[in-house]
């Protein structure tokens, strides 16, 4: 492949270009798998290529300098291409390592078809992105939330998202019933004007979060909600109650 801005001929395709310091990787989708993971590389709504890391998984002491290092590769790849976006899908403790060591936003998307998902994606329109630090997107009338610091930690999780805008904290109901252990969130569906709803429940207290993003409609916010969903269960905080509506 050669690099769509210079010509000059790539070693692998959607390589970063060093010649002419240009990107030719609009997205890169990771599928992970205990034992192997595909990188298919997407640039001008096409596929570039792909390319597969594996590895022999180990047990015991052995498994995380095991686990470290095939997460280790992978992002190596990453970094040859300098991607705009990473989607991913799979197996979510080595998608967890390899975005620890690269330190890139993964967007979940769907494993049936993964690839096809995210050309879909590529279609449209570019979400704003909101550099805002977490802990400046929060704020409105109501500073107490329920659970103390995971409460916090669950918003500060929401807030992270590069596609939201402000995070405000609802008032608390305690006069419900719960019988789950321990702090859970849930967002639920988008509205017309694309943003989401937190629920957060400890124990028979529930509070209810306004959350504002980019997503200019229903259809995006709910791709947003998605990806928050996700991160609230990588997190520890996957509500399984009943919060579409």
């Amino acid at each position: 492949m050669k690099c769509r801005q210079c010509g000059f001929s790539l070693e692998k395709p959607g390589d970063y270009c060093l010649v002419c310091d240009a990107g030719n990787t609009d997205a890169v989708v990771l599928e992970a798998a205990r034992d192997r993971a595909t990188l298919t590389m997407l640039g001008d709504e096409t596929v570039l290529g792909e390319t597969t890391v594996t590895t022999a998984p180990e047990e015991g002491d052995l498994e995380v300098v095991e686990l470290r290092n095939f997460a280790g590769l992978v992002g190596d790849e990453l970094r040859r291409k300098r991607p705009d976006e990473v989607y991913a899908t799979g197996d979510r403790n080595v998608i967890r390592r390899v975005r620890d060591d690269t330190h890139y936003t993964f967007y979940r998307v769907a494993d049936d078809d993964p690839v096809e998902a995210v050309l879909e994606r590529q279609g449209t329109e570019a979400l704003d992105v909101v550099e805002t630090a977490p802990a400046e997107k929060i704020g409105g009338s109501h500073s107490t939330l329920i659970g103390g610091r995971a409460g916090m930690r669950a918003i500060q999780t929401v807030a992270g998202h590069p596609h939201v805008k402000k995070v405000i904290p609802g008032p608390i109901d305690a006069g419900g019933t719960g019988s789950q252990s321990g702090l859970r969130a849930k967002v639920t569906r988008a509205d017309s004007g694309g943003n989401v709803r937190m629920l957060l429940r400890d124990g028979s207290s529930v509070q209810e979060n306004r959350i504002v993003t980019t997503a200019r409609d229903r259809t995006l916010g709910e791709v947003i909600r998605e990806d928050l969903n996700d991160s609230l269960t990588e997190a520890g905080f996957a509500d399984s109650s009943d919060g579409n509506n």
